[in-house]
C-alpha cells in the first residue's frame, strides 16, 4: 500500500509540475505571438516574405543547443519547428490584408511568383509593369513583384529602367523555375490537338516539342491568356502551353507535362518597397549608376568595386532615355555596402560616377 501511495504522490506532484509549466508556457506562447505581430509588421513594411528559412535553420540550432540531453533535444527541434510552424500560419492570416502588385492577370508566372513570395496576401492585377510600380509609389499596394531577368529572354529592360528612374527599394530577388505544360480541354488528348497557343517566349521554349508533334503555332499576349482563350472555345483541337497553376485556374487538363526539357527557363522576380530593409539575410547588393563622359570612366568604377573585395555577379548596360548613345549601368555584388569597406567603396565610386544608386540588397539564389 505505501509503494502504491508513494506513486499516487509521484503521479500528482509530476501533473502539478506539468499544469505550472503549461500555465507558464500560455504566458510564454502569448509573448512569442505578440512578437511575431511585430516581426509581420517589419516584413509587411519592408516588402520581406513571411517563410525565411535560413533563420529558420538558425533559432533551430541556437535552440537546439539549449538542450543537454540528447534524447529530449530530439523531441525539442520537432517541437520548435512546430511552433515556428505556428508562428508563420499566424503571420499569413495577418498578411491577408497585404497587398501586393503584378504585372498581368490571373494565372500569369507574375501572378504565380506573388502567390509564392507572399501565400496568403491580397494580389493586385494591374496592366503593365509601370502600372504595378506607380500602384506602391501611390500607396495603393505595399509592395510591387515585377520580373527583372528570365534565362531564356535576358533583362527585363521595362523593369530595370523604372528601378533606376524611380524611388521604390529591391527587398529580394527570387527565381521561379518555370515548367511549361501542353494544356487542353477536358476529355482532349496529345491526339486531338492541332493548334497550340501561347505567349512567344514559351512557343520559343517548347519549339521543338511543337516541332516533333507537328501543331500549328499562334501567338497570345501571356500564357494565362492562351489558357483561357482554349478553355471558352472548348474546342478538343487546340492547345494551350502554359504552367499547372494555370491550368487548375481555367479548369483545363495537363496533356503532357515538362515539355521544356531541352532549355532551362528561370524567371527572377524582385519585390519592390519604399523602404529597405535591414535583414542580415540579404547579403547581396544592386548598384546602378552613369558614369562621366571620360575615357576610362567605366573601367575606373569596375576597378573600384574589385578594389574593395566585391564580386561582381552581374553588369548590364541601358540606354538612357531622354540621352541618345548614352548609357546607364545595372550591377549586382557579393555583399553589403553598408560596412566600412562599402562605405569606401561608395566614396571612391561617387567621384567617378555621375549618378549612383544602392538600388536594394537580395539573398543570392532565393528559389520559389
Amino acid at each position: 500500500m505505501k509503494g502504491l501511495f508513494d506513486m499516487a504522490n509521484k503521479l500528482d506532484e509530476a501533473r502539478q509540475i506539468i499544469n505550472k509549466v503549461d500555465s507558464q508556457m500560455a504566458e510564454l506562447f502569448t509573448e512569442r505571438m505578440r512578437a511575431a505581430e511585430m516581426v509581420f509588421e517589419y516584413k509587411k513594411e519592408f516588402g520581406l516574405p513571411v517563410h525565411d528559412p535560413r533563420r529558420e535553420e538558425a533559432v533551430i540550432e541556437k535552440n537546439a543547443a539549449l538542450i543537454d540531453d540528447t534524447v529530449i533535444r530530439g523531441y525539442y527541434i520537432d517541437y520548435i519547428k512546430n511552433l515556428m510552424s505556428i508562428s508563420c500560419a499566424y503571420q499569413y492570416r495577418m498578411q491577408s490584408g497585404l497587398k501586393v502588385a503584378y504585372s498581368g492577370v490571373e494565372g500569369a508566372f507574375a501572378h504565380i511568383a506573388s502567390g509564392r513570395i507572399f501565400p496568403e496576401s491580397n494580389r493586385i492585377s494591374f496592366r503593365d509593369f509601370k502600372s504595378a510600380y506607380k500602384a506602391v509609389v501611390n500607396g495603393e499596394a505595399d509592395v510591387a513583384v515585377l520580373p527583372i531577368e528570365n534565362s531564356y529572354a535576358g533583362e527585363v529592360g521595362q523593369t530595370i529602367d523604372l528601378i533606376f528612374s524611380g524611388n521604390l527599394i529591391i527587398n529580394g530577388i527570387y527565381e521561379l523555375e518555370i515548367h511549361q505544360n501542353l494544356l487542353g480541354i477536358p476529355g482532349s488528348t496529345v491526339e486531338d490537338i492541332r493548334k497550340v497557343t501561347s505567349h512567344p517566349q514559351a512557343l520559343g521554349q517548347c519549339h521543338d516539342y511543337i516541332r516533333f508533334r507537328g501543331f500549328d503555332a499562334e501567338e497570345a499576349n501571356n500564357t494565362a491568356i492562351a489558357a483561357k482563350t482554349v478553355a471558352d472555345a472548348k474546342d478538343k483541337s487546340l492547345g494551350a502551353i502554359a504552367s499547372a497553376e494555370t491550368a487548375e485556374i481555367y479548369g483545363l487538363k495537363i496533356l503532357e507535362a515538362n515539355i521544356n526539357k531541352s532549355g532551362e527557363n528561370t524567371t527572377r522576380f524582385a519585390v519592390l518597397s519604399k523602404v529597405k530593409a535591414e535583414s542580415p539575410d540579404l547579403t547581396s547588393s544592386v548598384l546602378m549608376f552613369t558614369v562621366k563622359h571620360e575615357a576610362g570612366s567605366l573601367a575606373n568604377a569596375i576597378s573600384i568595386i574589385g578594389k574593395y573585395g566585391y564580386n561582381m555577379t552581374a553588369l548590364r548596360s541601358r540606354p538612357l532615355k531622354k540621352h541618345s548613345w548614352q548609357y546607364y549601368f545595372y550591377i549586382e555584388i557579393d555583399g553589403r555596402t553598408d560596412t566600412q569597406e562599402g562605405q569606401k567603396m561608395i566614396s571612391e565610386l561617387n567621384n567617378v560616377c555621375d549618378k549612383l544608386k544602392i538600388a536594394g540588397t537580395f539573398a543570392p539564389h532565393s528559389e520559389i
